[in-house]
């Protein structure tokens, strides 16, 4: 089928919104149609993995400590608390936790302020394709809120609600950044399909009741019933999306 295009929206900063508790969906038995599609940030519509790695590179410097491929693997799709305490149980010096959470999110806003930020293929073919249906989209980020609205506004697009960090008590894996989402776009999570491309997010997405699309970028994430692995996001549709929900 043909990719619609539509020209962004110029995003802008959203203001911060308090943690929201919302109970889990209770599905029905019937099947329904493609509500909202709600996807991940990091790793999976713009490769930001590379400035995360450098970051977190240049704070191990500061702390005295090595930092490989294999702690950023450890940390894909976890949130700010976690990715602190891992850096500092690998620290050769002491720092405070405010310190180092700070490093992070103003070395990643500079980053994102000075370099071009690319999003992986087929990304923006699949928001045009969702943005011309009239289909709702959340973006559900693990990121804090500097870094998603410095996203947004290096790729002018923009989403029918937004959840980072900032607005939930758990982050990914608990599901409570989908359940969030779907509620923020009016939809029931059943209803929704999840992108994402991390172990922690898959388990937040499918925790809510969503169908998910995975689409791994440093860690494997196996198939299995109910879940749908793709290569890039240049092999999902619209059509492919609005399948798995109705088939769901």
């Amino acid at each position: 089928m043909p990719i619609l295009h539509q020209p962004a929206e110029p995003a802008e900063p959203t203001e911060p919104a308090p943690a929201t508790a919302v109970a889990p969906y209770a599905p029905a038995g019937e099947g329904c149609g493609l509500q909202a599609v709600l996807f991940d940030m990091d790793g999976l519509l713009v490769d930001s993995e590379p400035f995360w790695f450098e970051v977190e590179c240049e704070v191990m410097a500061r702390l005295d400590g090595r930092w490989s491929e294999a702690d950023q693997k450890a940390l894909i799709g976890g949130s700010l608390p976690r990715t602190v305490s891992y850096l500092l149980a690998r620290a050769g010096k002491p720092a405070s936790r405010q310190d180092v959470a700070r490093w992070l999110v103003d070395g990643m806003t500079s980053l994102l302020a000075s370099r071009p930020l690319p999003m992986r293929p087929g990304a923006a073919e699949l928001l045009a394709q969702v943005r011309s249906a009239g289909i709702p989209h959340a973006l559900v980020t693990s990121s804090e809120r500097p870094i998603m609205d410095a996203v947004l506004r290096q790729l002018g697009i923009s989403f029918t609600a937004t959840v980072c960090a900032d607005d939930v008590h758990h982050g990914k894996p608990d599901p409570e950044p989908y359940l969030l989402a779907a509620a923020r776009v009016g939809a029931e999570p059943r209803c929704c399909v999840a992108l994402e491309d991390s172990p922690n997010g898959v388990a937040s997405a499918e925790a809510a009741g969503c169908t998910l699309v995975a689409v791994p970028s440093l860690v494997p994430i196996p198939p299995r019933p109910g879940r749908a692995v793709a290569r890039s996001l240049a092999e999902v549709d619209l059509a492919m999306l609005r399948n798995l929900v109705k088939a769901g």
